[in-house]
């Protein structure tokens, strides 16, 4: 299974934010930190904000903070909340895709479970378990 580049980059600002959950992170902050893109970052938190994942708030000392302790957030619901657009074979998208195996495919329901035990497995791990350590002094 592959994640989306969106996922990889909301799961690598959500690391980040673990690292220090008592402070605001802004998307240009984390945006230079990373070398990714603002824009693309900022969409990410929107996600992330309207999921329950982080809160934001806006002005002087304003930014994103994780909405839960990060020993709360799971990553299958991560996963799942940023993955949410993103079918894992075409078949499973809205329309189904052109699938001409439709009714005869006996591989739609173990992808189905296998994507399942997939987020069940992620789910066993917080945030708080991958958080980012701080960078020591060389």
């Amino acid at each position: 299974m592959r994640l989306t580049s969106f996922t990889d980059y909301g799961l690598r600002m959500l690391m980040r934010m673990a690292s220090a959950p008592e402070r605001a992170f802004s998307t240009a902050e984390l945006a230079e930190e990373f070398a990714l893109s603002r824009h693309h970052l900022t969409k990410i938190m929107q996600r992330l904000s309207r999921g329950g994942i982080v809160a934001t708030r806006r002005g002087g000392g304003g930014g994103a903070v994780l909405a839960r302790a990060p020993d709360a957030i799971r990553l299958g619901e991560v996963v799942q909340l940023l993955e949410q657009d993103q079918a894992l074979v075409e078949c499973f998208g809205s329309d189904a895709g052109a699938c001409t195996l439709d009714g005869r495919c006996r591989l739609k329901t173990r992808l189905r479970r296998a994507e399942a035990r997939f987020l069940e497995d992620l789910n066993d791990t917080t945030l708080a378990d991958i958080a980012l350590t701080r960078k020591s002094a060389a």
